[in-house]
């Protein structure tokens, strides 16, 4: 494990003091200071704690199915909800943020997700569990664009790399959700939700803390004493601006349609095709999600040195001969595969996400919460769909299907090479 990992996952108390959290850095440079890579550290672990709560909600799906003798369509509504809501907010959330500054709205963020996780513990019908994946993805609509906000005060010029280890925060906590379901939340039933309720309530307490750093550098910015950091921006037209991120919606798209078909329907899959147990499939679950956790960290920093255009290229196109691949495969070689979709096709988000964010510069909020709104709206339309699809047909077609979706990684020829212009612009 590396040191970076390490620190994702070190005990908040750890990581985070009140010194740390409210000094300021005097200058930007091209290392990250000790005080911002702990913020970074921070927002990271909180972003684990999280996803790590959310994830439980596909991963209890076969307690909810046969609790609530649930069909592939409804199950599918409450990923449709969860991240529809949180999609719908998180742009508006995002701009509202851009202008007026709010560094506590992240501890009350992730109150909605413990409102919405203890209600899912307890919900006695269908109808219930909808509105507690309504609270939980507020919850989300308010954490991610902000927390994104964070990740690049704290990134010291390595956008790539913050923003990658702040995701990877979030897909290590989205692979561990399904591994604890299925040693506490299976054995105990639906009740057994309330206990990931403590991970809850300390992000809240750790978010706090960071709020506390956010409004002394927003206060010490706002007094002359310190500067946000400006680079040069690559003059674009607003056409080509608009193309460039209509391009970037529809890789968005194609990653995270194809994602939700493992997310939400991989333990179906196994479970159908090869007779596993529930807990195997869990397990296999787990394992593609470790995958995808570290897929992003390397993204994020390969895109810093190598540029994000080609990571999107390789992340997005590369993994399409493997996808083609897995619906044939044997389970130990679907396990395999799986595993290298996930490393893959992590890597773009980060890339995707930075190459947006200098785009448009100064709207870091409301383009973090567009991109995170349009992965949370595609994961959400593509259960939705999916699971429609799986009922009307079988579980296996769904994944012939899915298998070409990475071809829209050719629009990836589309977008403009803003990375050398920006270099002859620093040059200059």
């Amino acid at each position: 494990m590396s040191e970076t990992s390490f620190t994702a996952t070190m005990p908040a108390a750890d990581m985070i003091n009140s010194q740390d959290l409210n000094a300021v850095p005097t200058a930007p440079s091209s290392q990250p200071s000790r005080t911002l890579l702990r913020v970074l550290a921070a927002i990271s672990f909180c972003h684990l704690l999280n996803d790590m709560v959310q994830s439980l909600l596909p991963s209890i799906y076969p307690i909810l199915k046969t609790k609530f003798h649930l069909d592939f369509t409804q199950l599918g509504l409450l990923t449709l909800t969860y991240q529809i809501v949180a999609s719908m907010l998180q742009p508006l959330v995002g701009q509202f943020t851009d202008r007026r500054p709010m560094p506590f709205a992240l501890p009350v963020g992730m109150t909605f997700t413990l409102i919405g996780l203890l209600l899912l513990a307890v919900a006695p019908s269908f109808g219930w569990l909808v509105f507690a994946s309504c609270l939980v993805g507020v919850g989300s609509s308010i954490f991610h664009p902000e927390s994104s906000r964070i990740a690049r005060m704290a990134s010291g010029g390595k956008h790539g790399f913050a923003q990658s280890f702040f995701q990877v925060g979030g897909n290590s906590g989205s692979a561990i959700g399904p591994l604890l379901a299925a040693f506490i939340v299976l054995p105990q039933g639906q009740k057994g939700m309330a206990w990931f309720a403590l991970p809850a309530i300390l992000g809240i307490v750790v978010l706090y803390r960071i709020g506390r750093w956010y409004r002394a550098r927003q206060a010490e910015v706002a007094a002359g004493k310190k500067h946000e950091e400006h680079h040069p921006a690559v003059q674009l037209s607003r056409g080509r601006v608009a193309g460039a991120l209509a391009v970037l919606v529809a890789l968005v798209f194609s990653k995270y349609f194809y994602l939700a078909s493992l997310t939400s329907y991989y333990t179906f899959y196994l479970i159908q095709r090869f007779q596993v147990s529930v807990r195997t499939s869990q397990i296999m679950l787990f394992l593609f999600l470790g995958a995808v956790a570290a897929g992003t960290l390397i993204g994020g920093s390969a895109g810093d040195r190598y540029g994000r255009k080609l990571v999107i290229w390789i992340s997005i196109l590369g993994v399409l001969p493997f996808t083609l691949v897995l619906p044939y495969a044997s389970l130990f070689w679907t396990g395999v595969l799986s595993v290298v979709i996930g490393f893959i096709i992590a890597s773009a988000f980060s890339a995707i996400l930075v190459y947006a964010q200098e785009l448009m510069p100064g709207r870091v909020g409301m383009i973090s919460g567009l991109f995170f709104g349009v992965a949370f709206g595609m994961g959400g339309i593509g259960a939705g769909v999916l699971g429609k699809l799986a009922d009307a047909t079988s579980i296996i077609n769904v994944y012939h299907l899915c298998a070409y979706l990475p071809a829209i990684g050719l629009l990836t020829g589309f977008l403009p090479d803003i990375e050398g212009k920006k270099k002859k612009l620093i040059a200059a």
